[in-house]
């Protein structure tokens, strides 16, 4: 069994030796200006002698985009038809049979067409990465799964084509294209962005400068948690702190459950963390008495938690305080995150049992609590 162990894990240490390297291009918003930086370093890598294809680049009508592609030799794109339409995509199995030596990927947060391998472009990444193609590719701030909340609430939009925050830690690099709000504004009006017809409405929505400095800030916070890890995980460390492990407990309120799996997670990536969810059902959550609904939501979540890298546990138990505790022990966690719209914190300090029997326990340990709004 032991050799087994071994063996296995001498094949992993060969796989991943073998694997492609992974460089993600970040930016707050669109036109900052990943495209163009990364056919700038595909010239630069050509004239170095370097086998480098595009894979797949979206200029979106900018000139000074377009002409950066001349010179740089093309995987050509399938072509395919869908509800009528002839559509392009990238083709994943054209990159793998010509095997360059660098791909460069855009767009990665794109849906693929129905039919398509994959359904999501940074999947085919992966694939292209395990075959041991290096990959350049760009993503903005707003396409990350952990981000959703928040950019929601930033730009009152709702973003629909995600990535999971997993996909950042396969990266071997992740640059940051930083801009100020007001050279991205200038970009705009230049017509650098978007053509003339859309400058004016996007001045008054997306591209209003306090929400670009919030996006700003959050894409600046993403890459230095990047670099935290790469230093945590390449340099020798003197001393070996006890390590975060977060805990998220949720119940079949799917509103308040979505908020804290997407806040812990954020927490668990900032401080390159493992966490878990707890979900403890009690009499009163069982599967009769909660609605197919709820179920639905319930099972959403969990599969959720699952895309950010939580490993979920479900607990049968009338006595929550005890199951928590319970799995807080056993999995030797930190901190438990809970929701506060479950009650007020006059009756959680006060008056709530279940809570008081939490407090109550934790008061002999070291684990904290966060309570997320």
């Amino acid at each position: 069994m032991e050799e087994k162990a071994n063996v296995q894990h001498f094949l992993e240490l060969i796989r991943k030796s073998r694997r492609g390297k992974f460089k993600v291009y970040i930016g707050m918003s669109a036109g900052v200006g990943k495209t163009f930086r990364m056919l700038q370093e595909a010239h630069s890598l050509l004239r170095n002698g370097v086998d480098i294809k595009i894979g797949y680049i979206e200029t979106h009508q900018r000139a000074e985009t377009a002409v950066l592609l001349e010179g740089l030799p093309l995987i050509p794109r399938r072509k395919l038809f869908y509800k009528g339409k002839e559509l392009e995509e990238m083709d994943m199995q054209g990159i793998l049979n010509l095997h360059p030596e660098v791909v460069v990927v855009d767009e990665l947060a794109h849906t693929n067409i129905s039919g398509s391998k994959n359904e999501k472009r940074w999947q085919d990444v992966m694939d292209i990465l395990d075959a041991g193609i290096n990959v350049i590719s760009a993503v903005n701030i707003q396409h990350i799964e952990s981000m959703h909340n928040d950019v929601k609430k930033i730009t009152g939009i709702e973003v629909a084509e995600r990535i999971p925050d997993s996909v950042l830690k396969e990266a071997d690099e992740v640059v940051n294209i930083d801009l100020t709000a007001d050279e991205l504004v200038t970009r705009l009006r230049e017509g650098k962005i978007y053509p003339s017809d859309k400058i004016e409405i996007s001045l008054k929505n997306f591209f209003q400068p306090e929400r670009i400095l919030q996006l700003r800030e959050l894409a600046l916070k993403e890459v230095a948690t990047q670099v935290e890890r790469k230093i945590e995980t390449e340099l020798p460390r003197g001393s070996h702190l006890q390590p975060e492990r977060f805990l998220a407990c949720i119940s079949s309120n799917h509103e308040i459950a979505g908020k804290v799996i997407r806040k812990t997670s954020r927490l668990a990536c900032y401080y390159h963390s493992k966490w878990f969810l707890l979900y403890v059902q009690t009499d009163k959550e069982d599967a009769n008495k909660i609605g197919l609904a709820a179920q639905r939501h319930l099972i959403n979540n969990f599969k959720l938690a699952t895309e950010l890298g939580a490993d979920v546990i479900r607990i049968k138990n009338n006595n929550i305080a005890k199951s928590i505790m319970q799995v807080a022990d056993e999995k030797s966690i930190t901190t438990i995150c809970i929701g506060k719209p479950h009650l007020s914190l006059l009756n959680l300090i006060l008056s709530t049992a279940v809570f008081n029997q939490l407090l109550k326990k934790l008061a002999a340990t070291d684990i904290d609590v966060v309570i997320l709004s």
